[in-house]
């Protein structure tokens, strides 16, 4: 088996029918739009549309939100496709593992973790700035913050995540409920924006539409590493406004629609999903799109965007500071408290959901997959608002929102591009709904969406490789021993050989640990009970040793100050982080050997096989060396970023 084995529909049933980890259909259309709606609304309008139009486009954000809601638009529908072709849990990591097969499917998730995780983190943490903002407002003397050592804690988003947490344990539909009510709020406090802030627009304030582009001196995007990965590989100079500043507030603002993809998410819960699903997720975008873009031609009419450049934190209240409408800044801030708490619900569930379906494919721990009698992944669910309060509680904000959209773009792409692969290995699939087109527009919208990746800054993108490189580590290190479609092809081979008899005794069965014992290769059945496995990757581990002990020289040397950082050649920073490819490189090479030794002992009888012959034996030590050459590229690369902040 390739690293691109594919889920089958049977295994995609039996997940459904499994009682200890399956979820409650009890979802309706109306229910997955409002859920997409209180998702969408508050992560756009009331965190990034106004610093985006501040600090990256000026008034001609208004086209950037066009851009990304067309993009956006083109994305859902190859979401709507799958969603209600293959209603389970996991999004666009269970439809990348039916077409892509598994390590791409695993990339997805991985990203789906990051975009969900920073978001809800992000956004939590927003919650709190507002909560504080109106203990101000209210005369209130409440200190949001306090400290542990030179640490700074916030508690309001932890308060906040704790609170949703409980309440996704306790069931889908109730949360639903409260969701319901809270994101009625949300569109009377849109919709009071829209109509108290056309009072204040000036004509004036939209000219220049397309501002010329500047040099970037300071703001939050600064520098070579705050231009974007187009603009860097053009050679163009690190500025902001002009072209670029319009296309990366694009890629900025797309953040703004994430909540489509985690709609997907709760496919598994969703009765009659074939309908609800294509229904709900066009209804709540269609609303949604609307709402953007007329909040972002009054915002951006209301104030100079130059005159919000200079402000320290940019958001829609603060548009209304300017013109001196206090009493709407506060009303709005109050509005805006109760409407973030909807987004932080619908986070919280699709961030479980997503490693509720990594883990029962056992590509992470499948003991926290387990239900409960409500029909929530309780365990899970609690694990991920402790990360997530942790997350928010300790981290800056401006520094994990655009992590957010390269992880939504990624899955993005690669759902856009499963579509025509889902097409022809499934061609007699029931589905709810189809992408016309196809597979031109599938095609188009990946393109598109990588082009959008291509706008956000080189710093998120080196940010995005160190988790990408993390990911694989943990995927080569547990998730390629458990999952379950490699354990279950290995146990389809010996039964297709020898049948269920042979499978219950002889030719191969599951051991305590709950792995399965397979058959030798002919040219192993001489060997006895003592015997050790055939190795045969040496130039792997002398390769990988060697990398170890450069890396390990360079971190040494940089902690101990014997190198300065910053005075380091870029060429040499380069090396030392490419050291460990040609050993990542030949340890591949020896996991798929090793891979066709392992599945070439299925079609050998049990008994001629040594004692040590269980799945694993011979891919175990390749599939080591993978994890430690990924984790010094990943620990090389993080140097290599602390090298480009100071030099750059």
């Amino acid at each position: 088996m390739s690293l691109l084995v594919r889920k089958g529909l049977h295994q995609v049933e039996e997940d459904l029918g499994d009682p200890e980890r399956s979820l409650k259909r009890e979802l309706g259309a109306m229910d997955i739009a409002v859920m997409g709606v209180a998702v969408a609304v508050g992560a756009g309008i009331f965190s990034v549309g106004a610093q985006a139009a501040a600090l990256y486009a000026g008034p001609s954000v208004i086209i950037s939100f066009v851009v990304a809601a067309l993009i956006c638009g083109l994305a859902v529908m190859n979401y709507a496709e799958f969603a209600s072709s293959v209603p389970v849990s996991g999004s666009a990591y269970t439809f990348s593992y039916l077409s892509l097969g598994e390590l791409l499917a695993w990339v997805i998730g991985w990203d789906l973790i990051l975009e969900m995780l920073m978001a809800a983190s992000v956004i939590s943490k927003y919650w709190g700035i507002y909560l504080s903002n109106v203990f101000e407002f209210l005369h209130i003397n409440i200190a949001t913050e306090f400290t542990i050592g030179s640490v700074a804690v916030s508690w309001p988003p932890a308060v906040i995540v704790a609170f949703f947490t409980v309440l996704l344990v306790l069931g889908t539909k109730l949360t639903s409920r409260v969701n319901g009510i809270l994101t009625a709020i949300k569109i009377g406090v849109t919709l009071f924006i829209i109509v108290a802030g056309a009072f204040y627009v000036k004509a004036s304030n939209f000219t220049p539409f397309f501002p010329p582009s500047e040099p970037i001196s300071n703001g939050s995007a600064t520098g070579v590493l705050g231009q974007s990965l187009f603009s860097f590989l053009s050679g163009a100079e690190p500025t902001r406004y002009g072209a670029y500043g319009l296309m990366g507030a694009a890629a900025l603002v797309f953040f703004a629609f994430i909540g489509f993809d985690i709609v997907a998410t709760t496919a598994e819960e969703a009765k009659d999903p074939q309908k609800t699903l294509p229904r709900g997720i066009f209804g709540g975008l269609a609303l949604v799109s609307a709402l953007y873009i007329a909040v972002t031609i009054v915002v951006t009419g209301m104030v100079s965007y130059k005159k919000m450049a200079t402000q320290k934190d940019v958001s829609l209240a603060t548009a209304f500071k300017l013109v001196g409408a206090d009493w709407v800044g506060t009303l709005i801030t109050i509005g805006i408290l109760i409407g973030l708490t909807t987004v932080i619900m619908v986070l919280l569930l699709g961030l479980t959901r997503v490693v509720f379906s990594m883990s029962r494919d056992g590509l992470l721990p499948r003991r926290v997959s387990r239900t409960s009698d409500r029909g929530t992944p309780a365990l899970l669910q609690i694990i991920c608002g402790i990360v997530v309060a942790v997350v928010a509680a300790l981290a800056d904000v401006d520094q994990l929102s655009e992590m957010i959209n390269i992880g939504t773009l990624s899955a993005f792409v690669l759902v856009s591009f499963s579509i025509p692969v889902q097409r022809k290995r499934f061609p007699d699939l029931k589905r709810g709904f189809t992408v016309p087109f196809s597979p031109v527009l599938p095609i188009i919208s990946g393109v598109l969406c990588l082009w959008l990746m291509s706008n956000l800054a080189v710093e998120t993108w080196l940010r995005f490789v160190v988790w990408l490189l993390l990911g694989f580590v943990i995927y080569f290190c547990y998730s390629y021993l458990h999952s379950r479609v490699r354990l279950e092809g290995h146990q389809e081979n010996v039964l297709s050989q020898f049948g269920e008899g042979m499978l219950a005794g002889n030719a191969a069965a599951p051991d305590d640990t709950g792995s399965i014992v397979v058959p030798a290769t002919p040219d192993m059945t001489m060997l006895n009970d003592d015997a050790e496995p055939i190795r045969h990757h040496r130039v792997a581990l002398v390769l990988t040793a060697l990398a170890a002990i450069a890396v390990l020289a360079e971190v040494v040397l940089t902690v101990t100050g014997a190198v300065d950082v910053t005075t380091m050649s870029t060429g040499l920073v380069w090396l030392w982080m490419l050291t460990p490819v040609p050993g990542i490189v030949v340890s591949h090479l020896a996991l798929s050997r090793a891979e066709a030794t392992e599945q070439s002992w299925d079609t050998v009888p049990r008994e001629k096989l040594p004692t040590w012959a269980t799945l694993g034996a011979a891919i175990r030590q390749p599939l080591t060396l993978l994890s430690i050459g990924y984790g010094l590229t990943t620990v090389a690369t993080v140097v290599a970023i602390v090298h480009l902040v100071e030099v750059l």
